[in-house]
């Protein structure tokens, strides 16, 4: 499961981050990192961006990001 499949008012953990490069590396610069939970606030109407809660403070996540990010 991505953290784009998870339902806004839940709770996941990050099991692992897929991507190269660039973009990893500025999700981890985020704070998303192995092991971090991540509450799922709210989508967007349209679905996109994702609003999560992270290390304590608040960060909109576009779906494509989002996805790159597996969950458990």
């Amino acid at each position: 499961m991505t953290l784009k499949n998870a339902e806004p008012g839940s709770t996941v953990k990050v099991k692992k981050l897929n991507g190269e490069g660039a973009v990893k590396r500025r999700i981890m610069d985020m704070g998303i990192t192995k092991g971090t939970e991540i509450y799922v606030r709210k989508l967007a109407p349209l679905g996109d961006p994702i609003e999560v809660t992270v290390r304590g403070y608040e960060l909109s996540l576009r779906k494509a990001d989002a996805e790159m990010i597996e969950t458990e």
